[in-house]
């Protein structure tokens, strides 16, 4: 009997993963329910990136028109900023990158706006290529948190993983004796807000 895909269980290797940063730009602010705290995650996984040499890839969408990625979130170590017009971050360009950087990619962490349209385009693009997708419910977010809540339980129906920031570090960690448990167990500090779950889809409900 073959083993099991640990990576289809959910299992991460800082080496064959990569996260990506989906269009979280400053025109979109007062639009974004929890905005701020989805900039945070962000530069949470940015750092944590750092410490596991995890490439970052970020997409704008339309940056002509919608402005650039929010100056709260430093970029400038990102492994390809890259522009689209397609929902899905899942173009071309990032495509040819992504073979280039992690010739054996088996799982992505997902974060940025908006859930219910760049976030699930992009997570249904890559489940096709067979890659895992773990999405990180604290760094998600969309203007309706009706839409943004029957997105993450559609992708979660669909195979992906809705988690938290802390759960996919502490997966790249695995061990206490990591190198960079220290550094990790710092940015997790500041626990996950219990203001972005998913379960709760009554239209008024405080998520």
């Amino acid at each position: 009997m073959a083993a099991p895909n640990i990576f289809k269980l959910g299992a991460l290797e800082a080496h064959k993963t990569a996260f990506l940063l989906c269009d979280i730009q400053e025109t979109f602010r007062p639009h974004i329910k929890h905005f701020g705290d989805v900039v945070k995650v962000a530069n949470k996984m940015i750092q944590a990136a750092k410490h596991f040499k995890i490439p970052v890839y970020v997409s704008e969408q339309y940056p002509k028109g919608l402005g650039h990625t929010t100056k709260d979130i430093n970029i400038e170590d990102a492994a390809l900023v890259f522009d689209k017009t397609s929902f899905s971050m899942f173009t071309p360009v990032l495509q040819k990158k992504l073979k280039a950087d992690i010739p054996e990619l088996s799982s992505v962490v997902l974060f940025g706006i908006e859930t219910h349209v760049c976030i699930e385009q992009t997570a249904i693009d890559l489940l096709k290529e067979d890659i895992a997708v773990h999405l990180l419910a604290d760094g998600i977010s969309s203007r309706s948190l009706m839409d943004r809540g029957l997105a993450l339980q559609r992708l979660r129906s669909l195979g992906c993983f809705v988690t938290t920031s802390e759960s996919v570090l502490f997966k790249l960690l695995r061990d206490k004796k990591h190198p960079a448990f220290k550094n990790i167990s710092k940015l997790n500090k500041i626990p996950t807000k219990d203001t972005l779950g998913f379960d709760n889809l009554a239209p008024g409900s405080k998520l």
